[in-house]
This record gives structure tokens, sequence and C-alpha cells, in this order.
């Protein structure tokens, strides 16, 4: 039973207008979330896709298909379709080690950036696309699919109202079966034997591995939960699975100047979590110096205990606002009414994030405990 102690406070109103079509143009098709996000702008009523581009034409054929793209608006070459197009807002999915070469070769035509997750293949890369875009004087936003999700949404709401005190430990497990077991929309896929050796998700030089998948959700997140803190040191542990060149599996404990957070990344989960959640379930555990939260992937409800209700109460996620529901609706909204870039799609928050990322790796490899990456 669902019980409803501690309401959120409502946000303030916005006047959310829009005074133009928002041309977008979606590049580089090698993260499988690209499909997702145009169809979110095909959706868009104040949207349109004005291009497509990959230098292989079967990575854009389901999308093609799918949302019945004409070939006058599909190209190979990136500096044709920027060139013929002309588009206000780019979608860039290339793989995570090329993230900082597509942004510095898009950023100079103008055009405001929405990046895939995650943030960048190391931190000289981060800042490098950081940058790019302040030197074309635009808008860039790194997109984490789970920032639209209610739940945690809602976590963040009650964090930012009081209603745990203030934050002490950011706990998480994430992950799936793997990045080849599904595409588009999740749509599910039974790998061959040779995916693996053939697919940038498992080459280290493209930024592969479940550490770079899955750390940048937990810790940009953490991150964003826990009002931008940062931590003091990392030490990190990942699997070395004999004949792979990426972790499949990795634990990284950060300290903070209050205490330690946890965050676990996993491909090979039993189970995918947005069909059944896996055991550990796929989310976060916070606490604060006056309570806790439990969220999971896709659930309807978080978990609250506070010092008034210690036995714990089910609290209903809250709706996301109007017009700020998925990434694609979030960063036209905000471009249209002068709205900042906030929380874990800002790169100052992402930064954090990467910085976490980095120092992880890096005591993975060393195995020991490193000092944040500056």
């Amino acid at each position: 039973m669902v019980q409803r102690g501690n309401h959120l406070r409502p946000l303030p109103t916005k006047d959310i207008t829009m005074t133009k079509r928002w041309r977008v143009a979606g590049i580089n098709f090698s993260h499988m979330h690209m499909g997702d996000l145009l169809r979110q702008v095909s959706e868009h009523p104040f949207a349109d896709i004005v291009g497509i581009c990959d230098e292989q034409p079967d990575a854009m054929r389901a999308t093609i298909e799918a949302l019945q793209i004409p070939p006058s608006d599909v190209f190979t070459d990136y500096q044709s379709c920027m060139e013929s197009t002309k588009p206000d807002l780019v979608i860039l999915c290339p793989p995570t080690g090329e993230h900082a070469l597509w942004v510095e070769r898009v950023a100079p035509y103008g055009a405001h950036l929405f990046v895939e997750k995650p943030f960048a293949g190391s931190l000289a890369d981060a800042d490098r696309m950081i940058a790019a875009v302040g030197a074309a004087g635009t808008q860039m936003m790194i997109n984490w699919p789970i920032r639209w999700e209610p739940c945690y949404y809602t976590t963040w709401r009650l964090i930012d109202q009081g209603a745990i005190g203030d934050m002490i430990e950011v706990h998480h497990y994430g992950g799936n079966r793997g990045p080849l077991y599904h595409g588009a929309d999740k749509v599910e896929i039974e790998p061959t034997a040779e995916a693996k050796n053939r697919s940038w998700w498992y080459k280290l030089q493209s930024g592969g591995g479940s550490l770079r998948d899955y750390l940048g959700y937990g810790v940009t997140i953490g991150t964003w939960f826990n009002g931008g803190q940062i931590p003091i040191d990392v030490t990190a542990v990942t699997t070395q699975t004999p004949g792979l060149e990426v972790d499949e599996h990795s634990i990284t404990v950060a300290r903070y100047q209050n205490g330690l957070s946890k965050f676990e990344t996993r491909w090979g989960t039993f189970t995918d979590p947005w069909i059944h959640q896996p055991q550990p379930k796929c989310g976060f555990v916070v606490r604060g110096t006056a309570g806790t939260i439990s969220a999971y992937d896709y659930e309807s409800t978080v978990r609250v205990q506070t010092k008034d209700q210690p036995e714990g109460y089910d609290h209903p996620v809250a709706h996301l606002p109007s017009g700020e529901q998925n990434g694609v609706q979030y960063l036209i909204t905000r471009l249209e009414n002068g709205l900042p870039i906030e929380g874990p799609l800002s790169p100052e928050i992402a930064r954090i994030g990467q910085q976490i990322i980095d120092t992880a790796i890096q005591s993975a490899e060393e195995k020991r405990t490193v000092p944040l990456r500056t």
C-alpha cells in the first residue's frame, strides 16, 4: 500500500513557449540510442529531422525505415550533412572514445550539441569538448537516459527539498545483460559468438567496458544527488576476463569528506532491468543525515525512511515537468526559453563524474587507491 508522507512541494510554474521549428540532425549511429533519440525528435511538435549521417549506410537502415526518412536527408559525410541541412541542434552518438573528435568536428558549424552518454573517453577529452562548444558560443548537453526516469527525478526532488537532510552516501548498482543484447528501443538481439570481437563496446581504445558504460550513470547522477560534492580519492577493481580487452564488472568506492559511496557496474546481469529487475536490483540507495531513499529502475514508487517515519513508506513518483519529459524535449525547451542546462545533463556536473571515472580507471590499472584526478 502506498503511503503519502512528506509530499513533494510543487515546482514553480514555468511559461514554456516555442517560437520556431527546430531543425535536428543525427550524426554517427555507433550508439544504439540514436534510434530512440531520433524517434523523440519525430514525436516533438516543434522539431524536424532534417538529416542523418553515418559513414556506414547500413548503420542508419533501421532508423530510415522506422521513421520513413527520405533519401535526400541521408548522408555519409558529416560536412555535407551540416552544410546542406543547417541544423539548429545535432545529436551525436559516436563511440565513447570519439566524443571529443566529433564535438570538435561539428561544433564550429554553430549548432547546439546533444551528446549521448557517457560524457567522454577521458577527462582531457571532456575538456576538449567543453572548449569546442565554448569557442562556438553554443550549448552542449550530456544525455543520461535514467535522468528521465520519474523515480530518479523524484529522488532528487526529495533530496533537494530536504526530506532526508544532508547527503552522506550514494550507492548505485547499474547494468544489463550486455550492450549486444539489445538495439534501439530495447529491441532484443541474440549476439553471435564473434560479436564481442567486432564491437566497439569491447575495444579499450573506443571507450568500451562496463565501467566506462555504467560508472558514468552512477557517479554523475550521484553527484547530482549529493549537490556537486567532489571525492577525495577513489578505489576501483574490475574483472579481467580472458580474451577481452575490457571489463564486464567493476566496483568503485569514492571517499568523500563525510563518508564513502559505492558504485557497481555489470554487463551480464541475470536479466535486463527494463524487462525483469535482476538481483541485485539496478538503482540507487542514498542516505542523508535525516533519512534514506531507495529508488530502482522503472519503479512507480521510491522507498523513504525519515526520523518521523523510521519504518519507511512508499512514496509515489512525481511526473516530470511538461516539455522536459525526455532528453530532446528538455534541450529544446531549455534553449527556446533561455534556461540553463542543469544537473547531470550539464558539462559542469558531468565533468565531476568524468573525474571519478578517470580516477577509477587509473585505480583499477594500478591496483591502488588514487587521489581524484584534476
